[in-house]
């Protein structure tokens, strides 16, 4: 069997993956993309609401969430292709002390890493979401240059202008064994063929532990899943990403964390729910209790989507691990690069991250002291007790 030779190859082509790729092409390395599944974005990506946000407490991701904004939002510019992508920003509710102390402090570390939010009165976000109950909101933060796109579309256009810089993608190919030749490179052998290159990048999202021990190196990425829905599409009258991060008792149908929705710009609300405790595993079945259980919140914060029909809703997967940040980078394997565990957040850090990863492969010199800090931050060698707050 002939073995093809790459610079790099990449397993999975999603969110990560497929951003990756463009960027090592367009550096003019010979990319290859490995993928299980019929096309790019049919993994988790698809499960993807479409947040885009640098609002995090995390200096790490918050410097690459703002490169990411960065590239979706002068995407339709540069390139001609319609992302939908929507400068509405994102507000974190505060409806007791307790969220306003946590929001009050992570916004003068985020202001101190770049991030352009301020804590903001119930006034101001009454005005940015009109009928929102008040009553309820103590205040929250709100950050105007945070978004939202299509990441079906999104990741499309990434996946032809990869094609477009040389990156070669083969689908419906799974891969069954990896190893290190003696020449230093890696050989993967997947369902079709065999294929070799200096680099490995795995960006295989829930998948990551899996193929992390075709190298007997334990990745800690631990898959629990998220349910999200969709609306008939309504007069537009907000654009902001809303997230309210009190928790919720319900005896009935299961407590909750935060939970989060927004307004598309063809008018349907897109909202998901963070279970407590989380439901671990890879299980996409949908659930009898997720619609009661967010509607009540959703109702009981926005009175006016109470008569709105809910058109579809599904579950997908969050890639999580123990400090709800990615791990991203070199691994003690030569040529072994990790892509993972983007803890439902592949979609936002997805671009920013292939640069950096790109960067990192083409000529490690290169990089900037900010992106050797993110790779710092995002080791697999980090210590993985300090965790995110905003995750």
């Amino acid at each position: 069997m002939l073995t093809k030779t790459h610079d790099v190859i990449i397993i999975g082509a999603g969110s990560v993956g497929v951003p990756t790729a463009l960027f090592c092409s367009k550096l003019g390395l010979k990319t290859l993309v490995l993928e299980a599944l019929p096309s790019v974005a049919q993994g988790d990506n698809k499960h993807a609401i479409g947040g885009i946000r640098a609002t995090h407490s995390q200096r790490a991701k918050i410097w690459t969430s703002l490169r990411s904004i960065e590239i979706f939002s002068s995407w339709k510019e540069k390139f001609g292709d319609e992302i939908d992508w929507e400068q509405g920003g994102y507000i974190f509710l505060a409806s007791r002390e307790r969220e306003k102390k946590v929001l009050q402090n992570t916004v003068i570390e985020q202001k101190n890493y770049g991030l352009n939010i301020d804590y903001v009165n119930s006034d101001k976000i009454g005005s940015l979401v009109p009928g929102i109950n008040k009553d309820y909101i103590i205040g929250g933060t709100y950050s105007p240059e945070d978004g939202h796109a299509s990441p079906l579309l999104a990741l499309n256009a990434f996946y032809r202008k990869a094609i477009e810089y040389g990156t070669e993608f083969k689908f419906r190919e799974e891969v069954g064994k990896i190893t290190n030749n003696k020449n230093d490179l890696i050989s993967i052998q997947t369902s079709k063929g065999k294929y070799q290159a200096q680099y490995v990048v795995n960006a295989t999202g829930a998948r990551a532990r899996e193929i992390g021990n075709m190298f007997d190196l334990d990745i800690p990425v631990f898959p629990e899943s998220h349910e999200a829905g969709i609306t008939e599409p309504v007069k537009s009258f907000f654009s902001t990403m809303v997230v309210d991060i009190t928790p919720k008792e319900d005896k009935i149908f299961g407590d909750s964390k935060s939970y989060y929705f927004y307004q598309t710009k063809e008018g349907q609300i897109i909202f998901c729910i963070t279970p407590d405790p989380p439901i671990h595993g890879i299980d996409k079945s949908e659930t009898s209790k997720f619609l009661p259980q967010i509607s009540k919140r959703l109702i009981n914060l926005l009175p006016r989507l109470s008569n709105i029909k809910v058109r579809r809703t599904w579950r997908g997967l969050y890639p999580m691990t123990p400090d709800g940040n990615p791990i991203i980078g070199k691994t003690a394997i030569k040529g072994f690069i990790n892509a993972v565990g983007l803890c439902g957040q592949g979609f936002m850090l997805g671009p920013g991250l292939g640069e950096i990863i790109a960067k990192l492969l083409y000529n490690e010199n290169k990089l900037t002291s900010r992106e050797k800090a993110i790779l710092e931050d995002f080791s697999l060698n980090r210590d993985f007790t300090q965790e995110e707050k905003l995750k």
